[in-house]
């Protein structure tokens, strides 16, 4: 009976699972309470194994691409980049034409949060930089994501020269790693399970009806960028259809970003995406983690939003010209945004420094943001961390597109 049940489990498309788990999470949330310790155990582990294997794999596949890297590998990056950045940028801007649409004042009579800031734009560079030659083994440990593709990159290149044997074993360890990556992911269902539990057992919704302005201001413009401005991008490089794409990394990857609010952990899900749509791995298995750090268009829409919000609060005019500084600020600052559940609200100080806003006013719209975050980060997360292989698939089909040798099958995953 067990084995028939594990074979109809392993058989059953996840998504489905998925599914499952979110209406079975959220009813026992509402009729049994009680249990709502109990599965959330479930999703913890959820959480913390794809957190504990995702640097591991980054570095281990990283480092297996650089050795056996062809030689336009490199270049093909660059358009990712282009992308990544681009994206990020203009999702700033629609950020910016919400908030003077829609503009909102806060009721900033809230706890200081205990947090400390980056102190301007010149720091969140700088952290960048330091963590690029970080300890690789405390890389690592501490998830430091930048440090462990540096590593990477540099074992791989060392290791470009080295016997056919060692690159086997290489690619060997890669399979070996992806695979426990794959078990880690059949686990989703009861992980979203006990996400769901417990995120409606402890917040709710009640505690967010004073914000509902802020939030559905920052909502409005998340959903912008995931199902117009991304798709116009798209449509742009492919000059097709966008959506099947669109449809296929908010599904396939944002669902699980929404739970797990963390692009860090959601990283070996976007590499197994990335292979079941036939991606070159030389170049995902980079653009990914990269992205994970660097492509972050619900930060910036996070960070333009409530430093807009705080300057509409104390009576600040904002022109045109601070608006597009903001929006590089922003931009900038998204990039430095950790890749974990919270992290954009921290470079919200460095924004508003730039209209003059103290840093006691800026950390209480920090509180307000962690207020609002049991929705704000959940949607954030999915946007960014969708992305990242909605960008690092169009940059390759684009060459498909160019060539004349793109089909509608290459736009969905293989099953």
């Amino acid at each position: 009976m067990l084995k028939k049940v594990s074979k109809k489990y392993q058989e059953t498309a996840l998504i489905k699972l998925i599914a499952m788990g979110l209406v079975v999470g959220i009813l026992l949330a509402l009729f049994a309470p009680a249990a709502i310790p109990v599965v959330s155990v479930f999703g913890d582990l959820f959480v913390k194994a794809l957190k504990g294997v995702a640097p591991i794999l980054v570095f281990v596949l990283v480092m297996n691409a650089m050795a056996q890297k062809s030689a336009d590998a490199s270049a093909a990056m660059k358009p990712i980049v282009r992308l990544y950045v681009f994206a990020t940028f203009c999702a700033s801007l629609v950020a910016v034409l919400y908030s003077f649409a829609f503009p909102t004042a806060l009721q900033l009579a809230v706890t200081d949060a205990e947090v400390a800031p980056p102190s301007g734009i010149l720091e969140v560079l700088h952290n960048l930089i330091l963590s690029v030659v970080d300890n690789p083994i405390h890389a690592l440990a501490s998830a430091n994501y930048i440090g462990i593709l540096a590593w990477g990159v540099l074992a791989g290149i060392a290791l470009h020269s080295a016997s056919d044997s060692t690159k086997e074993m290489l690619s060997d360890l890669a399979k070996t790693v992806t695979k426990i990556v794959q078990w880690v992911i059949r686990f989703a269902p009861f992980g979203i399970m006990g996400l769901v539990a417990n995120a409606i057992g402890e917040s709710g919704l009640s505690s967010m009806v004073s914000y509902l302005q802020i939030l559905a201001v920052l909502l409005g413009a998340f959903f912008t960028v995931a199902l117009i401005m991304n798709p116009l991008i798209v449509y742009l490089h492919l000059h097709r259809n966008p959506y099947p794409l669109v449809w296929t990394t908010l599904k396939e990857s944002g669902v699980y970003a929404f739970f797990t609010r963390s692009s860090a952990a959601n990283i070996p899900v976007n590499l197994s995406l990335c292979e079941r749509l036939g991606l070159n791995p030389d170049t995902y298995s980079i653009s990914i983690p990269l992205g994970a750090t660097i492509n972050m268009s619900g930060a910036a829409i996070t960070i333009a939003v409530l430093s807009l919000a705080a300057a509409h609060t104390m009576g600040i005019s904002v022109d045109l010209p601070t608006a597009l500084l903001l929006c590089i600020v922003s931009t900038v600052g998204a990039c430095g945004a950790s890749g974990v559940a919270g992290g954009s609200l921290l470079l919200i100080p460095v924004a508003c420094s730039s209209f003059g806003i103290g840093n006691d006013i800026a950390m209480q719209v920090v509180a307000v943001g962690f207020i609002i975050g049991v929705l704000q980060d959940s949607c954030e997360t999915a946007l960014n961390s969708s992305s990242d292989v909605l960008f690092t698939a169009t940059a390759e089909l684009s060459q498909k597109a160019k060539e004349g040798t793109l089909t509608a099958d290459d736009m969905v995953p293989n099953k």
